[in-house]
């Protein structure tokens, strides 16, 4: 091998390298931050009271999201309650919004669940080797006037209609205080299929020592609409029965 394409493989290998030790850079200030990675490693669990703002609509919602992967949402509409997204270690449901209804999840959404979400506690980031994701920094972007660091996180294949799909989404961490403004994914399945889902997280408080987002801006990019979550309250490691997780005896 001749001596200039040496010299050109060692460069781009240097490059590859130097771009993947900022990106870590970026996400260990992010952590350190926001209470430090001991603390979020700590961490066993959160329960998030807040209200939805959608359209006209003020909906209370709450969420509890554990350690070991068991999550569960619930919203109230006109005085009824919809769980959504429950997991219990095994089994992902839902209500039916028309029957009312507790229904499993199929075989592949759970799968799916358990293989990426099930294993983001507290985040998607932390010890995220471990999990088998990969990041890389693509770039600086100024985001509603803000400038931002675009990091990639890659998670795990998901997959659609029994073919793997692979899972990236864009995280923009704001240049001056290394937090998340902005996430973006490709939706892979459904109605929404090729459009970009979009979260922006902003006011950031701290909780017991940690920092969390105490506004969430959900919907599609470049859509009108979308729904606001106002969070009230954070709790750290609530004491919660295993009920709370169980799909209803009287469910589908």
């Amino acid at each position: 091998m001749k001596l200039k394409s040496v010299l050109t493989l060692l460069a781009v290998v240097c490059f590859a390298v130097a771009k993947a030790q900022t990106a870590d850079e970026i996400i260990n200030k992010y952590f350190e931050n926001t209470g430090g990675k001991a603390k979020w490693e700590a961490l066993q669990g959160v329960k998030m009271t807040a209200k939805l703002k959608a359209q006209t609509m003020e909906l209370p919602m709450e969420v509890v999201q554990l350690k070991d992967g068991r999550t569960h949402s619930l919203l109230m509409v006109q005085g009824m309650k919809f769980n959504q997204n429950v997991f219990d270690g095994k089994t992902l449901w839902s209500t039916n919004q028309q029957t009312m209804k507790a229904e499993k999840s199929d075989a592949e959404s759970t799968e799916n669940y358990k293989m990426n979400e099930a294993k983001d506690f507290p985040d998607a980031f932390l010890d995220y080797q471990k999990k088998g994701y990969k990041i890389e920094l693509v770039g600086k972007e100024t985001i509603e006037g803000t400038e931002t660091f675009k990091i990639k996180l890659t998670r795990k294949p998901t997959k659609v209609d029994g073919k793997e799909v692979e899972n990236v989404s864009y995280y923009y961490f704001d240049a001056e205080n290394y937090v998340p403004l902005v996430m973006e994914s490709e939706v892979t399945s459904g109605p929404a299929k090729g459009m970009i889902s979009q979260t922006k997280t902003s006011d950031y408080q701290e909780v017991n020592g940690l920092m969390f987002p105490f506004t969430i801006v959900q919907g599609a990019k470049g859509q009108p609409g979308g729904a606001n979550i106002v969070v009230e309250k954070i709790e750290l490691n609530p004491k919660v029965e295993a009920s709370l997780f169980a799909f209803p005896a009287s469910g589908n």
